[in-house]
């Protein structure tokens, strides 16, 4: 009995030390990719509210603390909060117009229609063509002489509906996130497809056993299954919305008159191009904040929708 009470003795205190070794195995396979978060993320966002307290120019070694004066000039920017206005259309457009076009282009991929093999890659181009040649091409597209959708309107007989789209103030913006929706909404489309793919064949066929329409299956079994990737994909909208850039400053730079300027293009051309790295970094972090803010209000919301639904 006593040999017996030894062995399961010597068991037990095998246990904890087989955890510490898992523990450790652990700590050491995903250090590396906390060090490089801590550094290039966290660490960058602290900086980036130190350097936003300082008049620095980001050149010279003279930096002179100002405190919150940065924050206070902000707030009285009129063209900050004009850049703050086109990313909310953004963040609009781009929930309500690229989610849903992603969504039924996911759906149709899965319709009984010949070639659709061809229809998956040609949904799908517009998300692997550089941002820079999309650009370029748009601003063919809408230029006010020339531009393929000025011709067309022609053919059409709406010659009424012509007008220099990049370039007129009331169309510019418009016409630039029209082009961010058709670039994006293909990413959307390749994660919900992968979504419905994974949903079990055995609901459906249950469904049309019970004699459920195409609507009635699509209402009470696909969306509900696609309710956290679609709340994924919209924190992916909103965070992508919020710190937009590059096509923005391809096709306009920001005007014409800062029509179409964003919070990135500002803070690149405060930081970069008129040397007040103090201010640019105001605007950086104030992007950080507005983007924290609306991530958590939808993860809020989408808390509340699972505990209204349980």
């Amino acid at each position: 009995m006593e040999r017996t009470d030894d062995l399961k003795i010597v068991k037990v205190k095998n246990v904890p030390k087989r955890k510490n070794k898992d523990t450790w195995a652990i700590i050491g396979f995903i250090a590396p990719a906390f060090l490089i978060y801590g550094v290039y993320v966290i660490y960058s966002i602290f900086m980036t509210f130190y350097y936003s307290l300082f008049d620095w120019t980001g050149i010279d070694s003279n930096m002179v603390f100002i405190g919150l004066e940065n924050y206070i000039a902000l707030f009285r920017d009129g063209v900050f909060w004009t850049s703050i206005q086109n990313n909310f259309l953004l963040v609009i457009a781009s929930l309500f117009t690229q989610l849903p076009i992603g969504l039924i282009m996911a759906l149709l991929l899965f319709s009984p229609i010949k070639g659709m093999r061809l229809f998956r890659s040609v949904y799908f181009m517009p998300f692997l063509m550089s941002t820079v040649a999309i650009g370029i091409l748009f601003i063919f597209i809408y230029e006010g002489n020339y531009g393929l959708l000025n011709s067309v309107l022609g053919v059409i007989g709406l010659e009424s509906l012509q007008t220099a789209w990049i370039g007129k103030e009331s169309t510019a913006i418009w016409a630039v996130i029209a082009t961010v929706c058709w670039q994006f909404a293909p990413f959307y489309m390749i994660l919900f497809r992968a979504t419905i793919v994974g949903i079990p064949e055995e609901l459906y066929e249950a469904a049309d056993i019970d004699g459920a329409t195409g609507w009635q299956r699509f209402k009470n079994i696909t969306l509900p299954l696609l309710m956290p990737i679609i709340v994924t994909s919209a924190i992916l909208s909103v965070i992508g919305s919020l710190k937009y850039f590059d096509l923005i400053y391809v096709m306009t730079g920001g005007g014409p008159n800062n029509s179409t300027e964003l919070m990135a293009t500002y803070m690149y051309k405060q930081t970069f191009t008129n040397f007040n790295m103090g201010y640019g970094s105001s605007i950086s972090f104030a992007m950080f904040i507005i983007a924290f803010i609306v991530t958590l209000f939808i993860l809020f919301g989408d808390k509340q929708r699972k505990g209204n639904d349980s």
